[in-house]
């Protein structure tokens, strides 16, 4: 059973990660369904399909969603992992369980979505932790080996090519401080993480304790000699009254190879002849324990419903010889959303700022918001590229529901925003040159060049945009030669609509 779930974890780990570094689009088209598998983003986008198979999952067969699928949870194994390789007299000991703040940063969690306020509340979503270390601290370093590999490579070669990746100093900070303090937490205590501040933790624990399958004790065998207990990383084997907290069990199977005795089993809880103590270290079953229980249930099944309910980069040479201003963003009054999030409203109250979309994006026009309000939430941004009106990749890889999936029909009529001309920085208006690069860029003919001078049909002409059409794609703001800022730039809509 540890083989089992040991080599099903590296597959889902290995999958998971590559999923927020491939820039090839590659891992995106084929297991994006996973981002879809996990707990939190599923109940914010009311995926029923995955809620209900994770239920059924955890009734039946323990928490083998935190061994399994939560990437964050096998991060934590695998550092608790070396940490027991460098320290091999290191054992784990039982500690009660921390009932009050489990259920406190529940309920922090559930007020702060309930209030929209999502990319607060993903400082302990787990899914979305493990995608910003990744993205911050990884991903950097594995886009850099690329390029490397880009341009040592043959010129009549392509496998490599050179990519263009964008990481704030803020995202690495937020990265590289999640990623300390729960690989503290691991490295000393193993799951404290999981057993005391993780919300998808705390509702599958309370869900659990009423699994069909668990570890259960043969007190017929059992001699009480604590092997169990300083193997189980979750610290919820009481050795001493032979009693195990299920609602802090993850079902890692690590203490069933540790008993020489084996006098510990993974077996139906029906089974008279393995019959172990109740929940929290209780000797024997009490009316105070099962009434505590049954408190600490309903309070976990109320915050759920609610839950539920309410669902740097060198600059570039132009042939090595004359430097090329980069772009910067321009100071837009309205923030522009991905195609798919409906509004800001929507986007807001869904997004967990797990950067999957960041990540997967292959215009590189997504990056994380330094805004405080929608801090690390992604954004639409035009220095590095447009958002071609054929793809809808952030829509389909989206596993919270803040991006809602379009067809590349619905996708190219999807208006995000609209386009403003700037009369005093467009070069064809103050400089009398020919361009045009806008109105040629356009994907729906939004932009009409119209002569500066009526009398004259074939001089200077400059941008007309025709709100109604354009969509916001911003190919004309990538495509400016006016430089730091366009001289046509886009300003986002709060309520996306089709044109």
């Amino acid at each position: 059973m540890k083989f089992i779930r040991v080599i099903l974890a590296i597959i889902v780990l290995s999958a998971i990660t590559l999923l927020f570094l491939d820039f090839s689009g590659t891992a995106a088209s084929a297991w994006s369904f996973l981002a879809k598998w996990q707990l939190i983003p599923a109940i914010l986008s009311l995926n029923v399909a995955v809620m209900s198979g994770l239920l059924i999952a955890t009734l039946l067969l323990g928490r083998v969603y935190c061994s399994v699928i939560c990437p964050l949870g096998i991060m934590q194994d695998i550092v608790a992992w070396i940490s027991r390789r460098i320290h091999r007299r290191k054992h784990y000991s039982y500690s009660p369980a921390i009932s009050w703040l489990r259920i406190a940063m529940l309920s922090i969690f559930v007020i702060l979505i309930t209030l929209g306020m999502a990319s607060i509340a993903a400082f302990i979503e787990p899914y979305s932790e493990f995608g910003r270390i990744v993205t911050s601290l990884i991903k950097p370093l594995y886009v850099d080996a690329n390029n490397i590999l880009a341009a040592n490579e043959a010129a009549d070669s392509y496998r490599f090519y050179h990519v263009d990746y964008h990481v704030a100093l803020p995202m690495v900070i937020v990265g590289a401080t999640t990623f300390l303090i729960i690989a503290i937490l691991a490295w000393r205590g193993g799951r404290s993480y999981c057993n005391t501040i993780c919300p998808a933790g705390t509702i599958l624990g309370y869900l659990a304790q009423y699994s069909w399958l668990r570890p259960m004790i043969d007190h017929s065998k059992c001699v009480s000699c604590g092997a169990c207990a300083r193997k189980c990383k979750a610290s919820c084997i009481d050795a001493r009254h032979g009693a195990i907290d299920y609602t802090r069990c993850v079902s890692c199977m690590d203490c069933l190879d540790s008993c020489s005795k084996h006098a510990i089993i993974y077996a139906p809880r029906t089974s008279a002849r393995h019959h172990t103590h109740d929940h929290e270290g209780e000797t024997a079953p009490s009316g105070n324990s099962t009434d505590r229980s049954r408190r600490d249930f309903l309070t976990v099944g109320a915050l759920l419903a609610g839950s539920a309910a309410i669902s740097a980069q060198e600059k570039i040479f132009d042939g090595g010889l004359a430097p090329i201003t980069e772009k910067l963003k321009p100071n837009r009054r309205t923030r522009i959303t991905p195609p798919g999030s409906v509004s800001h409203r929507n986007f807001s109250s869904h997004c967990t700022a797990c950067q999957l979309c960041v990540t997967s994006c292959p215009n590189n026009v997504l990056r994380p918001s330094s805004d405080i309000s929608t801090f690390m939430q992604p954004e639409v941004s035009f220095e590095n590229g447009y958002c071609r009106p054929e793809c809808n990749t952030c829509s389909n890889v989206c596993p919270a529901g803040a991006i809602l999936p379009l067809t590349r029909e619905e996708r190219t009529t999807t208006q995000t925003g609209h386009a403003v001309w700037l009369r005093d920085a467009c070069i064809a208006a103050t400089k009398g040159v020919h361009c045009g690069n806008c109105a040629r860029h356009c994907p729906t003919g939004a932009i009409t060049m119209v002569p500066v001078d009526p009398d004259k049909p074939k001089g200077i002409a400059i941008p007309a945009v025709d709100t109604e059409r354009c969509i916001g794609c911003g190919a004309c703001e990538n495509l400016c030669p006016v430089r730091p800022y366009s001289a046509i730039y886009v300003e986002g809509h709060e309520v996306h609509r089709s044109i």
